[in-house]
């Protein structure tokens, strides 16, 4: 499918998020995009690996948001992340170039969030000394890298809109690109979700949610070789 019914629309916290009305399905969590975000995948997967060094993969780029506050972190932390971002249909100028994220965090757009959408694409970017940045156009079941990563942010549409992109196949190939002792964190923390990382070889663990969620999971790659 391909998104072009996408409007902005503006959260609890105050940020922005789209909403791809052909499937009624919000990029961010309307309790706040922002909140939702440092939740899930800054404080519990950016800061859960005690590294100087983090590989990073992020099935699901949209508007930039998770990539952007991890820019933001590395510089912060002193820390140096290679970040690899997949996205099969990119937000149109438009839209991007609307989104707030930046004003909301009191950043400066043009060095952390415009960059990341107006970079080329399939290339190894230099942003900064401790930010890595490369932005794929491929969708998720189509993506191999010899690389092995210490974190995936899976940020894809929910398992009941992408059913698809949360199955035990697709779990296995991220254990597959994990570390040993590497995470994935996502927002979803259905029965299914955590029924099929199990199966993949995870040992996961369900966390308290973000703001109007109950849940989130964080699963481990404890074993280098698949169960």
């Amino acid at each position: 499918m391909k998104y072009d019914n996408i409007h902005i629309v503006e959260t609890l916290d105050g940020s922005h998020t789209l909403k791809f009305a052909d499937i009624n399905e919000h990029y961010h969590s309307i309790n706040g995009a922002v909140q939702e975000s440092l939740h899930v995948f800054i404080k519990n997967g950016f800061h859960y690996i005690n590294k100087t060094k983090l590989n990073i993969l992020e099935a699901g780029f949209g508007t930039g948001l998770n990539a952007m506050l991890t820019f933001r972190e590395a510089e912060k932390c002193d820390k140096i992340v290679d970040y690899t971002t997949l996205e099969l249909y990119p937000v149109n100028e438009n839209i991007f170039l609307k989104l707030n994220y930046a004003e909301i965090l009191n950043i400066n757009s043009d060095i952390y969030f415009i960059p990341l959408h107006t970079c080329e694409w399939n290339n190894n970017i230099e942003l900064s000394k401790n930010f890595h940045f490369k932005k794929i156009n491929i969708n998720l079941s189509k993506y191999t890298d010899n690389k092995l990563f210490d974190i995936i942010y899976f940020d894809a549409f929910s398992p009941d809109k992408q059913a698809e992109l949360w199955t035990e196949t697709v779990f296995k190939k991220m254990f597959s690109m994990l570390n040993t002792g590497g995470i994935l964190v996502t927002y979803s923390a259905k029965g299914e979700v955590k029924r099929n990382l199990r199966s993949a070889g995870f040992t996961v663990t369900r966390l308290q949610g973000a703001a109007g969620k109950h849940h989130m999971i964080r699963a481990v790659k404890t074993n280098a070789i698949n169960k």
